[in-house]
């Protein structure tokens, strides 16, 4: 299975799915003109990733800020995660935030409060 590598931009995050060590990562700034375009490539891939995942799969999202459509993509890429995580109970999200941004942190619990699934709030340092 391939991995899913896109380079970030000043709209969208950088993305990197590697089927092969089970990291998921998505870092950076989410304000793509069409989310649902950038991020179903993502979905897609979770679903052929579903068939067969890796014991652990760990999941970094990291962004700076994201816009409203951007957060329903993030939510629909959490909830194949959580299909895998009822399969298999490998997945843990690391919510990465800076200390200071309340609304990032707040995001994250948000996210937390509707999915079955391990999160782990990252708080970093400026």
């Amino acid at each position: 299975m391939d991995s899913i590598i896109i380079e970030g931009s000043a709209k969208t995050p950088t993305v990197n799915f590697d089927a092969a060590s089970g990291k998921i990562e998505i870092k950076g700034r989410s304000i793509p003109e069409n989310s649902i375009e950038f991020y179903k490539p993502l979905v897609d891939w979770l679903d052929t990733y579903a068939a067969a995942p890796k014991e652990k799969t760990e999941v970094n999202i990291q962004l700076e800020y994201f816009n409203t459509s951007s957060s329903k993509c993030i939510l629909d890429v959490f909830k194949k995660l959580e299909i895998i995580n009822r399969a298999n109970d490998g997945v843990v999200i690391n919510w990465f935030y800076e200390e200071d941004d309340e609304d990032m942190l707040e995001a994250g619990e948000d996210y937390q409060s509707i999915l079955k699934i391990p999160f782990k709030m990252v708080e970093m340092e400026e």
